[in-house]
């Protein structure tokens, strides 16, 4: 009895191995939690940008963690401020590795502390994961296999609106403005190529440094070119400034801002509703403060969340907005990692996504990445202000 009992104990104990094998931890993740960490500019230039969508990210783990975490696991989340600053950003990426060490750095705003960081977190293989940046750079995956984008590139968006351009006005005489960035070049860049042999269409073309007080001089300067289609890439409150100025001359080009510029209550109620109508952009977001999604489910549940968990995030705020969608893909990223929470695992998942919607994604907009290709958005929505509110025009658009 005693050996039928001690065979019995060891086999239970080899059938259970397997089950415990199948776990898979990496720094940061246990049974109970998952550690993860970002930087984001909470002062500083920025800190208009990180405030809020900072708040709105501690406020979802924070409800995660109510319902029970992810697979059981509590996210143990650290928030650090970089104050937009490359240096800082630098830092406080070291902080969250080598001191408080996270599964991942995740969501961090903006070009300039995401190229920082980039190569820190590639040389120690953490993942830089769904970032909140636009520029091409980021979708390299042979040089930079640990840095996952999740914002519509820019090159993206300006080969979109030069198919949309050139089906809408093919004689087109197009002015292009853009920051003097890689913010504003790439967009330019991904205009031209989208353009092909009929580039020759962008007959004038002026930039503006980001800490410009006025482009006022860069408006007339295009105007004067003889262009009728003023397209541009700028900064929150260039746009709204050149919205103003363009209304302000009685000059009626067709006018296309870019998708990030596109808030009706921060970017064109300052501008002035009547001289932003007729505007066209881009989109892959609804519009929280736009009346024509005011009665759908998924933006009332976005402002439910914040009125419960980020009461002091303005619901219109773009940034916001963008961060909310973020923190949905990481969550999804991690369900999908199941027991398997290794770092290499996380980069496997996030970038193996196929067709994922997001809740307050427009209709015909899904994410798909690719272990050659990280692009997270190939299609997306031209829209036109009729005053009011954005609405839809035509068909999604492919970059492709």
């Amino acid at each position: 009895m005693i050996t039928w009992a001690l065979a019995a104990i060891a086999l239970s104990g080899l059938l259970a191995a397997p089950a415990d094998a199948q776990k898979a931890y990496g720094p940061g993740a246990s049974d109970t939690e998952i550690k993860l960490g970002q930087s984001t500019p909470l002062s500083g230039p920025a800190s208009a940008f990180g405030a809020g969508a900072g708040r709105a990210v501690v406020g979802y783990f924070e409800m995660l963690n109510a319902q029970g975490g992810i697979n059981g696991r509590k996210i143990n989340f650290t928030q650090l401020d970089n104050a937009y600053s490359a240096p800082k950003a630098v830092e406080q990426s070291r902080k969250l590795i080598e001191d408080v060490g996270v599964l991942a750095e995740v969501g961090t705003i903006g070009t300039a502390p995401n190229v920082a960081i980039q190569k820190y977190l590639n040389g120690k293989q953490v993942p830089q994961l769904f970032i909140t940046a636009g520029g091409r750079r980021f979708n390299d995956p042979k040089a930079f296999p640990w840095t996952i984008p999740l914002y519509p590139d820019f090159e993206t968006e300006g080969r979109v609106v030069a198919k949309y351009i050139l089906a809408a006005k093919p004689e087109a005489r197009i002015g292009v403005l853009y920051q003097n960035d890689d913010y504003g070049k790439d967009y330019l860049k991904g205009l031209r190529a989208g353009l092909g042999p009929k580039a020759e269409l962008i007959v004038a073309q002026a930039s503006y440094e980001l800490a410009d007080p006025t482009i006022d001089s860069q408006i007339v300067q295009l105007k004067a070119a003889g262009v009728d289609t003023l397209i541009e890439q700028s900064s929150s409150k260039a746009a709204a400034q050149s919205i103003r100025k363009v209304y302000e001359l009685g000059w009626k080009p067709l006018h296309v801002i870019g998708g990030s510029t596109a808030s009706v209550d921060t970017i064109l109620k300052p501008a002035g509703l009547e001289a932003s109508k007729g505007l066209v952009t881009t989109q892959f977001l609804k519009q929280p403060g736009d009346p024509a999604w005011a009665n759908d489910d998924e933006i009332k549940a976005y402002k439910d969340f914040l009125k419960a968990y980020a009461p002091s995030a303005n619901p219109d705020d773009y940034s916001v907005l963008v961060a909310y969608m973020n923190v949905h893909a990481v969550e999804l990223a991690l369900r999908k990692c199941g027991d398997q929470l290794t770092r290499e695992n996380l980069i496997k998942e996030a970038t193996s996504l196929n067709g994922e919607r997001l809740p307050m994604m427009l209709p015909g907009i899904s994410i798909s990445t690719r272990p050659g290709d990280y692009t997270p958005f190939r299609t997306l929505r031209i829209a036109t202000f009729d005053g009011e509110s954005w609405s839809l025009t035509g068909e999604p658009l492919s970059a492709d």
